[in-house]
């Protein structure tokens, strides 16, 4: 991976960020893409190699298209997207207000998308790439008080697959991630520390999923679960 292009969302904490600092000790340029700057900057300071800022609402394209091309401008290639921005709001269905749906709508799904769209592009003119969608378990089966989420999560389950489908015998290749919850500020304000404190650690989940995509010789793993221990 060394000075590979890695774009990773939601890169200003949790998962993003622990992706951003394993990506970069083995000397990839990390572009961190978060809505919030300054949470951004604080990661980068932690990275011991290039990295980039850019500040972006994947839920709205023309901001999706500003970025991406703004990184294929600067770069010239994008190697690896990981579509891991992601928000959830949790109540019973008829609780849920209009504001929370579209957001998680708009960004889980829509910003998976969009972000799709512009970085296949670039990676259909180099030949070469991979896409990692970060989906949760909350894509795989129903969930009580996650109604609205788990629909996001299914469609982006949907998308993944179907891109899976579309790239075959090509040399892009996309990847999902099923896992259940993790020990991150995605809980704040829903959980107690109790609970957040046994979920799993985000260090390993990127772990896993870095080994998990690496590429190797007549071997294609399009997706991987990953439970907590109950």
């Amino acid at each position: 991976m060394k000075n590979q292009v890695i774009v990773i969302t939601g890169a200003g904490s949790g998962l993003g960020a622990s992706l951003a600092k394993k990506y970069s000790e083995i000397g990839a340029h990390i572009c961190l893409l978060g809505r919030t700057e300054n949470k951004l900057k604080v990661i980068g300071r932690e990275l011991p190699n290039n990295y980039s800022i850019h500040t972006v609402d994947i839920s709205k394209l023309s901001d999706v298209k500003r970025v991406f091309d703004s990184i294929t401008q600067t770069y010239g290639q994008i190697d690896l997207l990981f579509n891991n921005a992601g928000v959830g709001s949790f109540d019973l269905a008829e609780e849920l207000s209009e504001e929370d749906i579209h957001n998680m709508i708009d960004t889980n799904l829509k910003g998976t998308i969009f972000c799709s769209q512009e970085v296949l592009k670039q990676m259909k003119k180099q030949n070469s790439g991979t896409i990692v969608n970060i989906v949760s378990t909350a894509g795989l089966i129903g969930k009580a008080t996650e109604s609205v989420y788990c629909a996001s999560k299914f469609g982006v389950k949907g998308f993944t697959e179907s891109l899976v489908v579309e790239l075959t015998g090509t040399p892009i290749s996309v990847f999902a991630a099923y896992m259940g919850g993790m020990n991150t500020d995605f809980w704040s304000g829903i959980f107690d520390q109790d609970k957040t404190s046994k979920m799993m650690n985000p260090v390993d989940i990127a772990e896993i999923i870095m080994d998990n995509i690496k590429p190797r010789k007549n071997i294609a793993i399009p997706e991987i679960i990953i439970k907590n221990v109950k």
